[in-house]
């Protein structure tokens, strides 16, 4: 028996050769075929930024959740796009979807928020189909395929298995723009982690004043920080690190600092299952 790994881009534009790359790492990993990987031909269409038009990916994205013959759904990668269709996406699952694992972070993190405030599925904040890409970027994929096939990992962030609160996972732009949306999911008593890639501090100073304004993330059991990588440049200096104006902000707004998470734009990204330990 053959488990099957969806594989949809929701977001920007995907290749076929970073397809291929995943499909050398299955074959080797998996000769047998125990584990395959199958790929929505939408995901290398191309219409402007994205990967495909939104009906194509909304309809992409539907079609393997809805597809009893797909075990789980991994998102191919991030950049922009997943807002555009999560709402009416997820509105269009069947029971069937239910029952599945669901993968991705960075621009996922939007599809990811619509299925967990939905109830639909095991989501989980981890490395994307593209990150076969990157240096040590097979381990990344392993430790995402265990997830997806097992629903457990060596690669878990570490301080879920001595804090027992439910928790999840969001790149903190994205996380920033959900709320108040239709697909920001009740957070309430959650450790919310946060990371970020390619922001100048004081935009990550501007967020974090939005976030933590907002009454519903004030009702997290705290934060953690992941990494904050490829900082934008900015004349003067904004003075503050990354932790520093997190910490600042969690102070001002109430919310306690749990200190760092393993996670973030890059191959040491963990995987953070959202909801309760089970």
């Amino acid at each position: 028996m053959t488990f099957k790994i969806g594989i949809v881009a929701a977001s920007s534009r995907f290749s076929r050769e970073s397809a291929d790359r995943v499909s050398a790492f299955m074959a080797e990993r998996y000769p047998s075929g125990e584990v395959s990987a199958v790929f929505h031909e939408s995901s290398f269409l191309t219409h402007g930024h994205f990967a495909g038009d939104d009906a194509s990916r909304a309809r992409a994205f539907v079609e393997f959740a809805n597809d009893p013959r797909i075990d789980a759904v991994w998102f191919a990668r991030g950049g922009y796009g997943s807002c555009r269709i999560a709402e009416a996406a997820v509105a269009a699952l069947s029971p069937v979807a239910a029952k599945k694992r669901y993968l991705g972070y960075s621009d996922a993190g939007s599809m990811l928020a619509a299925l967990y405030k939905a109830g639909i599925g095991q989501v989980a904040h981890g490395p994307m189909a593209s990150d076969v890409n990157r240096r040590g970027g097979a381990e990344t994929v392993q430790r995402s395929i265990d997830w997806l096939v097992k629903g457990r990992t060596k690669g878990l962030e570490p301080s879920l298995a001595t804090d027992p609160r439910p928790a999840a996972a969001f790149n903190l732009t994205i996380i920033d723009q959900l709320v108040g949306t239709a697909i920001e999911p009740d957070l309430t008593g959650h450790v919310l982690m946060l990371e970020e890639v390619s922001e100048a501090l004081y935009r990550i100073d501007r967020m974090m004043f939005h976030l933590t304004g907002q009454a519903s993330i004030r009702r997290v059991a705290g934060i953690r920080l992941g990494r904050v990588s490829d900082i934008t440049y900015n004349e003067p200096d904004f003075g503050m690190t990354p932790e520093e104006i997190v910490r600042d902000w969690c102070g001002r707004s109430g919310i306690p600092w749990l200190g760092a998470a393993d996670i973030g734009h890059d191959a040491a990204n963990t995987v953070v299952p959202f909801g309760p330990r089970s």
